[in-house]
């Protein structure tokens, strides 16, 4: 019998002030919520009863109340503003998409349907397109250029480093090859003649696609039709820039890509406030980074870096010493005196690095000896091996960043997570390394850097003035309070957390056994995690992500995920609880006039004398001739009725 009268003991020691504990039942382990906030940040430990948590609650509260109202007042006024209302895909925007030589995902083809329909409207588009590395939103944002072009209005792609202005100049150029729009660009690689001319032909609109840096936001720039701004990691720009990227987009289709990985309940948050495409699905021909953790050892070193040489590959090497990045080149050398190897780290002249980095990415030597700067924004296709030095002194989301610089092609990529052969790790380091091995899926990896990108991805989408509040009640409580703040200002429902959920109760062994996850930590966060699920999607990616993390699903764990989606379907008719005595199912409901009468008639058509109906007391009750897949049929059921419209 599935009964969630099992109760978890959380060691509340640790969670509240004092020695105060505190028994959980599962089925409320919704009110369960791992801490996450920044770095370092302890939350401040309060005695049940106080009235301390409901302070910092309630000044979240306000906060987020206040940034609702500036986000629905800024999506008010783009929907009001003027905009370009581009013309349908004819068949040259279908000529030079089938052009792409590779095949799209899913992901991406819904993105690019977003972005079009956005295009198409006569109000100036603001999406936000989130994926990770290499998961394909360059050739979104190549497609979104392409249509704007052949409407004759000009393109500007705003990119925070030079470097990166190279690179999408190099792959806007390759595609539009054979096409008719014309891509230019403007860094500090081209002299001042160069950029003089470029100025020109912008302001004669022989420019259509214009890629750069900041100095795009200069008044020496003038398009003469500009219809689309894309922005690339928009987070990286100072405040001025951002203001004046903000009075640049007025009237202007604006898209915006990033890398950080947005948590599904931040995402949820901000829908009806930003219109946001997620990319979470990797390209067909992309192979997961083979990772290997290994002790310091001159042998494996050198074999790893001659074998990406041999087959005339190149090599990132992450040591994030200054003081001592010269010895670890010296020895390099002399492992692989045929490796040719440069440094790179911050506190170069901003040029001279920046040189470096471009003749990496152009191939002019193979081996880059570099601090954690390659962490973000190094797109290399030719580079596939990386190995990282002292691994265990970076976190999670460092190092799942920079395994991302490699496996970028088709080539297989090799991972090195290297540790001091006389250190002994702590667990807390063990852990992150571990995780990386086991996380080398693509997509999986995406899953847990997800999670432990989370503040990351806050503080880029609401702002850094945000932290104090999201420290004190922690991220999840922030978002949930957010998401309400937003429904409540557009009139929408209003979800709380403190609404009961149906009890359920059928013949079913419903749990996490032992066998399958023997950890009680990850136990309470999946249990957890079920129970505040909102969508039948999301109960299919929790199971893909409990095979990836711990193998084939097991039968009890198989009806848990069962069970909650019972429970869903019941919570969206309003269904008080669930029972089941004897082969007798009891539906009891809050309200019998919220349910359209079809379903119910239906149902009488295929129970009859099964079925018995207690209008007055808002109950239903079927009976069943076995147990055999009894709450699959009685999920059905549920699923047969809808809320009356």
């Amino acid at each position: 019998m599935f009964s969630f009268y099992n109760f978890l003991y959380v060691k509340t020691t640790s969670q509240y002030g004092g020695a105060d504990k505190l028994f959980i039942p599962v089925d409320q382990a919704r009110y369960l919520q791992k801490y996450i906030s920044g770095d370092g940040t302890v939350p401040k430990l309060s005695r049940l009863g106080s009235g301390d948590w409901a302070c910092a609650k309630s000044r979240a509260s306000a906060a987020v109340e206040d940034i609702a109202e500036k986000l629905i007042e800024l999506y008010a006024r783009r929907q009001q503003a003027p905009g370009f209302a581009f013309d349908a895909d004819d068949a040259t925007q279908r000529e030079f998409e089938d052009a792409f030589p590779y095949e799209e995902t899913a992901d991406q083809i819904r993105a690019v349907a977003d972005i079009k329909r956005d295009m198409e409207s006569p109000r100036p588009m603001d999406r936000l397109i989130c994926g990770d590395v290499g998961f394909g939103k360059t050739e979104i944002a190549i497609r979104a250029a392409y249509k704007a072009a052949m409407n004759g209005k000009q393109c500007a792609v705003l990119v925070p480093t030079t470097v990166l202005a190279q690179q999408h100049y190099q792959t806007f150029s390759e595609r539009f090859a054979g096409f008719l729009p014309t891509v230019d660009v403007i860094c500090r690689f081209r002299t001042a003649k160069e950029q003089r001319t470029t100025f020109q032909k912008v302001r004669a609109g022989q420019v259509d696609v214009l890629i750069g840096t900041h100095a795009i936001l200069s008044d020496r720039i003038q398009f003469k039709d500009l219809g689309l701004l894309i922005i690339d990691e928009e987070h990286r720009f100072g405040v001025k820039q951002k203001e004046r990227i903000r009075a640049m987009s007025m009237g202007v289709d604006v898209l915006t890509l990033s890398a950080t990985p947005i948590p599904r309940t931040l995402h949820m948050s901000l829908v009806g406030a930003r219109d946001m495409s997620l990319i979470e699905t990797a390209p067909a021909e992309r192979f997961p980074v083979q990772t290997y953790i290994i002790e310091d050892d001159d042998a494996i070193i050198a074999e790893a870096l001659r074998r990406e040489i041999r087959r005339g590959g190149q090599v990132y090497f992450v040591y994030n010493r200054i003081e001592t990045i010269d010895i670890m080149r010296d020895r390099l050398a002399e492992l692989v005196p045929e490796a040719q190897i440069r440094t790179a780290h911050g506190q170069m002249a901003e040029n001279f690095l920046e040189r470096i980095m471009m003749d990496f990415y152009e191939g002019a030597f193979n081996v880059l000896l570099t601090t954690t700067i390659i962490e973000s924004g190094l797109d290399v296709a030719n580079a596939n091996t990386i190995i990282v030095y002292d691994a265990d002194n970076f976190g999670l989301a460092q190092l799942y960043q920079m395994r991302g610089r490699v496996g970028r092609s088709s080539r297989m990529a090799f991972a090195y997570f290297v540790h001091r052969a006389e250190k002994i790790l702590g667990e807390t380091a063990e852990k992150r390394l571990q995780a990386m091995r086991e996380f080398a899926q693509l997509g999986a990896g995406f899953k847990i850097a997800m999670r432990d990108l989370e503040i990351r991805g806050a503080g880029n989408l609401l702002g850094a003035q945000q932290h104090g509040h999201i420290a004190g009640v922690g991220f999840e409580m922030y978002c949930r309070l957010l998401e309400e703040a937003v429904n409540k200002l557009q009139h929408k429902p209003v979800e709380r957390v403190d609404e009961p959920d149906p009890i359920i109760s059928l013949p079913v062994e419903a749990f996490i056994n032992r066998e399958y996850i023997s950890n009680s930590g990850d136990k309470i966060e999946i249990y957890r995690r079920l129970a505040v699920i909102r969508e039948d999607a999301e109960v299919k990616d929790l199971r893909e992500e409990l095979t990836d993390r711990f193998g084939k699903v097991t039968e009890p764990v198989e009806n848990l995920l069962l069970v909650a989606r019972i429970r869903l379907a019941a919570k969206n008719l309003r269904v008080r609880s669930v029972t089941e005595k004897n082969l007798r199912v009891e539906i009891i409901f809050s309200d019998l006039n919220l349910i359209a009468a079809q379903g119910l008639i239906n149902l009488s058509k295929i129970f009859r004398s099964d079925l018995k109906f207690v209008e007055s007391a808002k109950r239903l009750f079927l009976s069943f001739k076995t147990k055999t897949n009894l709450p699959e049929r009685v999920l059905n059921v549920l699923k047969g009725l809808t809320p009356r419209k």
